[in-house]
């Protein structure tokens, strides 16, 4: 079951680190990936949704010791 608590781990990281990514770079994700006129409106999803997959992966580091196999 250790496995288990690796893959958390890691799944944990990764959701961590895209959304420091999407915080961090939206604007030009949203200049590149997307064709609408509103690029300040897209920017704010990006970072919303940055922001919401940090809290979970924070979540899921967190919380993964106090889950019992």
């Amino acid at each position: 079951m250790e496995i288990l608590k690796i893959v958390l781990i890691l799944v944990g990281f990764i959701l961590l680190a895209i959304g420091v990514v999407f915080i961090y770079d939206a604007r030009k994700i949203t200049q590149k990936r997307f064709s609408f006129g509103d690029r300040n409106e897209g920017a704010k999803v990006l970072k919303f949704i940055g922001f919401i997959m940090s809290i979970v992966g924070s979540l899921v580091i967190i919380f993964q010791n106090n889950i019992s196999y």
